[in-house]
């Protein structure tokens, strides 16, 4: 299965889903889907964010090293147009999910680990 349909079958399975990326850790996309309801924006907003946010987890995952808390498993930034679910596929990518104000980000952390077995049998 590809990268694309295993990300649209998040999108579209989560409740509020609006787009959703496979980025490695410079946050650059590998794949991005955007659904049918998001802003038109949205797809320029994904790659954005991944750049952005991709920073900010590599500084909450040296935080963790430092911590010896283990890999980081997923974080969820909740912004007044859209929330954002980052999770880890490994050392070199994430995902990130891109939900509704009145989504579900409990949803999408659901749909993307039950994916993920999927996602790195991909990689």
């Amino acid at each position: 299965m590809s990268f694309a349909s295993l990300l649209r079958e998040i999108v579209e399975a989560c409740r509020g889903g609006l787009g959703a990326a496979l980025l490695g850790t410079d946050g650059m996309p590998i794949e991005q889907i955007v659904s049918e309801s998001a802003p038109e924006s949205l797809a320029e907003d994904l790659a954005t964010a991944g750049v952005e946010f991709g920073r900010i987890l590599a500084e909450v995952r040296k935080a963790s090293d430092a911590l010896a808390g283990g890999s980081l498993l997923d974080l969820t930034v909740r912004l007044s147009r859209m929330s954002f679910v980052f999770c880890g596929v490994d050392d070199d990518t994430f995902v990130a999910v891109a939900v509704a104000p009145d989504g579900n980000t409990g949803q999408a952390r659901y749909l993307i680990r039950r994916q993920m077995p999927a996602l790195r049998a991909e990689l």
